[in-house]
């Protein structure tokens, strides 16, 4: 015979919640008492589930990476090195401007700014974002090899130069900025992108 309470709550949808809450006030602005007001759980229950606010703030973090940033495979798959750059661009665009979600980045506004208590996750998130750019560096390693970039291209700077006009697409677009204007900046960016070299 099965003791204790069942659970009051869809785990999925709590993480739905939480991951939502933290990227419109940060960890430190979402408050134990918010997200149980708006899991519609009480605190040792949301306690009971997940240990922790800092472990439901990291399984928030997974439950994002695995339900709506899940561009990178696609875009790092693309033929030509341009067209990884711009599918990555395009792909946190979409990602940010989602209408049905609040705009920004979770990786980026959820951990950017904690007290000292917390600081330690803004190292994770900064790990995880860290783990992104390698992959996307190993991609143009690749393509510089393949020729596809030309010899001098330096594929860890450029990869650097991606992620960081990405994180100002996530700050920008929790700021108000447009889909449209988002896409100017994207534009922008790629003008500089090093040809290929016949």
């Amino acid at each position: 015979m099965s003791r204790g309470r069942p659970r009051e709550f869809d785990t999925a949808q709590a993480l739905d919640t939480a991951m939502d809450l933290f990227r419109r006030h940060g960890y430190d602005g979402t408050s134990i008492a918010a997200l149980s007001e708006a899991i519609e759980v009480n605190a040792p229950s949301l306690y009971a589930a997940f240990g922790s606010k800092e472990e439901l703030f990291r399984q928030a973090v997974d439950f994002y990476c695995d339900q709506e940033a899940t561009f990178y495979p696609g875009a790092l798959a693309k033929t030509t090195a341009r067209e990884v750059a711009e599918a990555i661009l395009q792909g946190e665009i979409d990602l940010v401007t989602n209408p049905r979600r609040p705009h920004g980045c979770l990786m980026v506004q959820g951990a950017l700014a904690t007290g000292p208590a917390a600081s330690h996750l803004q190292r994770e998130m900064s790990e995880r974002r860290n783990g992104a750019e390698a992959m996307v560096r190993t991609r143009l390693e690749r393509a510089r090899a393949e020729g596809d970039l030309p010899a001098d291209a330096d594929p860890k700077t450029l990869a650097r130069y991606i992620m960081t006009v990405n994180s100002g697409l996530a700050v920008m677009a929790a700021g108000g900025s447009t889909r449209k204007q988002l896409q100017e900046v994207a534009r922008v960016a790629l003008q500089g992108w090093p040809a290929k070299k016949d």
